[in-house]
């Protein structure tokens, strides 16, 4: 996947918005107004930061050299991956999935029902 085709990938996701709050190399993707995929404009390979399971984290970058720890965010939490043509694109959208599911079930309720009727 390129730039424009994660970019789109995750603007379709429901109740997500883009800005570029740390400034214009870094375009973050939010949902009810939290973080759930980060993409570096700049960086050859292009490069996403996806929140990920811990334990999930660990086993994702012992088996792909593309992921690694997150960069500039909690290395527990967030992976950093280098989109390099090493794994498939399949199994890109199903990393942003899993980061935006991930942050959809950490929202208040209130922001739950709000995601849910738009």
């Amino acid at each position: 996947m390129n730039i424009e085709e994660i970019r789109q990938y995750c603007l379709d996701k429901k109740g997500v918005t883009e800005g570029l709050p740390f400034g214009p190399d870094t375009l973050v993707f939010k949902v009810m107004n939290k973080m759930f995929a980060l993409m570096a404009l700049e960086a050859t390979p292009t490069s996403v930061n996806l929140k990920c399971d811990p334990e999930l984290a660990l086993e994702l970058r012992a088996q792909y050299s593309a992921v690694k720890p997150g960069y500039h965010m909690n290395k527990q939490h967030w992976n950093t991956v280098s989109v390099d043509g090493s794994f498939s694109n399949a199994q890109l959208r199903e990393w942003i999935d899993n980061s935006y599911d991930l942050i959809v079930a950490s929202l208040k309720k209130a922001d739950k029902e709000t995601l849910k009727n738009l």
